[in-house]
């Protein structure tokens, strides 16, 4: 049996995603959302960001969110890739 899986899960690295909800959350829940920078921006909205590892603990993410009865307004996946920092999505076409 080949060891192409485990290879390839060791070279995995976690995602980084940014979960946005609606309301503030205190800083109480940093503890709970372990491993994400909790922010609490002007317009009302809370953001988490951090590392991910695959989509069972985004998922578990997710239920924390839906767990707080908070309105989840965004989950976006950032590529960890330094020239992606800007947050500028470049066409493809160009």
């Amino acid at each position: 049996m080949s060891n192409d899986s485990n290879s390839q899960s060791e070279k995995a690295q976690p995602m980084i995603y940014q979960i946005r909800v609606k309301g503030h959350l205190s800083r109480n829940f940093t503890d709970w959302f372990s491993g994400l920078t909790v922010t609490a921006l002007d317009n009302g909205e809370t953001l988490l960001t951090g590392p991910v590892v695959d989509q069972a603990a985004l998922h578990g993410l997710l239920r924390k969110v839906r767990d707080l009865a908070m309105p989840l307004v965004s989950v976006i996946c950032v590529k960890p890739d330094p020239a992606d920092a800007s947050g500028v999505k470049q066409d493809m076409n160009d």
